[in-house]
């Protein structure tokens, strides 16, 4: 593995930001194409993850899944908050903000840049095979997981009923699968194989596992790359 020797500071990659949105919610069109303009920046990787509490009111989002819904709970639990909204937006998995504030956005995306890394993150490989190799110059605090999250980058949808009804909206990166593939104890260089399928662009990223009463939750991200 080609990995920086112990000791050495790894560099930064791209932070994730998270966008919880839904097209039932009156108040997120404005934020889903505000959004927009961060999926075109290198330094970040921008995702829509569109949940389904908001259904009931008359209009069924088409990518909303439960387990967006789940991972945005996981969240408000991790930071012992009682309460979830769209549109939010939560940076590099530790800090969350209302998914409408850009100026409030930048800011955290800076802060996240600034941070020292922790993990090394490599990947290698094209045509949907690749390797993903991880090491970490001082062992974590706690374990995480690998996870690879495959996304649609542009949809367009003509809302025909509920809040948003007959307006058109677009969207980016739009998240249609999150799947754990690894779980790393965050010490020792690990080498994993991913085999990636379909025309889908996707992602790799390192978030780190914490405890909780009734099971584990989502951490700060540690590290992400693009895979193709």
């Amino acid at each position: 593995m080609s990995l920086a020797p112990r000791g050495t500071q790894p560099s930064r990659g791209p932070v994730v930001v998270e966008m919880f949105t839904s097209q039932g919610c009156s108040s997120c069109p404005p934020a889903d194409e505000s959004f927009m303009a961060y999926a075109a920046r290198p330094d970040v990787i921008a995702l829509s993850l569109h949940v389904d509490y908001w259904d009931y009111l008359g209009w069924e989002d088409p990518f909303a899944q439960p387990a967006f819904t789940s991972r945005q709970k996981a969240y408000a639990r991790a930071a012992h908050s009682r309460s979830i909204y769209t549109p939010q937006m939560v940076v590099g998995g530790a800090q969350s903000l209302i998914g409408s504030d850009m100026s409030a956005l930048d800011g955290m995306i800076a802060g996240e840049k600034a941070r020292p890394a922790l993990v090394v993150l490599n990947v290698s490989g094209d045509d949907g095979r690749y390797v993903i190799d991880l090491g970490a110059p001082k062992p974590l605090d706690f374990p995480a997981v690998v996870q690879i999250v495959r996304y649609a980058p542009h949809a367009r949808v003509a809302i025909l009923r509920g809040e948003n009804a007959g307006m058109v909206v677009d969207y980016v990166n739009v998240v249609t699968a999150w799947h754990s593939v690894a779980d790393w104890d965050g010490r020792s260089e690990t080498r994993l194989a991913a085999r990636i399928d379909g025309d889908q662009p996707a992602v790799v990223i390192v978030q780190s596992v914490l405890p909780g009463k009734s099971g584990s939750l989502p951490g700060p991200i540690l590290a992400a790359a693009r895979l193709n």
